[in-house]
């Protein structure tokens, strides 16, 4: 059995994320389902989210849909303080140098896109369609491996715009000085649900739901803070599916 919660991993929040994999496990254990004692958060995210033993992950938008939503059980999502977003929805920030003389996309969209994942749904499938929506094509790519890594290339003049989650960027501003380098150019429409969280298919996702919902009402306000996160909801899995692909 296996449990992560990669999707927002950084240092700063070891500790919150363990104090929360404590409480879900507890009232796992208590509602009859073995969970393990820490999370793993090394493991290759793929690997960790096709594991016939899953007990909990969270996973992003795209992979969802593309590759995971007949093979894993869905529990919920996350419902996070993000300004400007309805609860379980959140919306990419397409940031550039604080510099930058461009004022719209349309002055960018021949110059560096920084993305972390070919599979991500904020930063590579959102400005994509965005971009699309406008009538432009992000051409001219460079493949980062996180948001916090694009970000960064952005600073360093390795790309001149990227794509990263709200809350992503939200941490970055927190813990990361070079953003006060760094502006938002534009955001998307924030209609695309959230990070969800998921088990496998031998696990009731009812009974996963709820060790989180009670794990998110007794974390301490310094944890919840830390982690954003204000509850969790239930969103339609045909929401997920019909989010377009890129």
């Amino acid at each position: 059995m296996i449990a992560s919660l990669q999707m927002y991993k950084r240092p700063e929040l070891t500790d919150a994320h363990a104090h929360f994999w404590s409480l879900i496990s507890h009232n796992l254990i208590e509602l009859g389902i073995t969970a393990p004692m820490e999370l793993n958060q090394g493991k290759e995210v793929m690997e960790v989210w096709m594991d016939p033993d899953l007990v909990l992950s969270q996973t992003c938008g795209m992979p969802y849909r593309k590759f995971l939503h007949e093979k894993v059980n869905m529990v919920g999502t996350p419902i996070y303080d993000l300004e400007g977003c309805p609860p379980g929805y959140y919306q990419s920030c397409i940031v550039v140098r604080k510099n930058e003389t461009g004022s719209d996309l349309s002055e960018l969209c021949h110059k560096r896109f920084a993305f972390n994942e070919e599979t991500s749904q904020s930063g590579y499938a959102a400005p994509l369609t965005h971009a699309a929506r406008k009538g432009l094509q992000l051409l001219n790519r460079a493949k980062s491996g996180s948001h916090r890594c694009s970000a960064k290339m952005i600073v360093d003049g390795k790309a001149d715009f990227g794509a990263l989650d709200a809350l992503s960027w939200k941490l970055i501003q927190q813990y990361d000085a070079f953003a006060s380098e760094l502006r938002v150019l534009e955001v998307t429409e924030p209609v695309t649900p959230g990070l969800p969280y998921i088990t496998s298919l031998k696990y009731d996702s009812e009974l996963v739901f709820t060790a989180i919902e009670t794990a998110i009402h007794n974390l301490s306000q310094s944890d919840r803070d830390a982690l954003c996160i204000k509850g969790i909801l239930k969103i339609p899995v045909s929401d997920y599916l019909k989010v377009p692909d890129f």
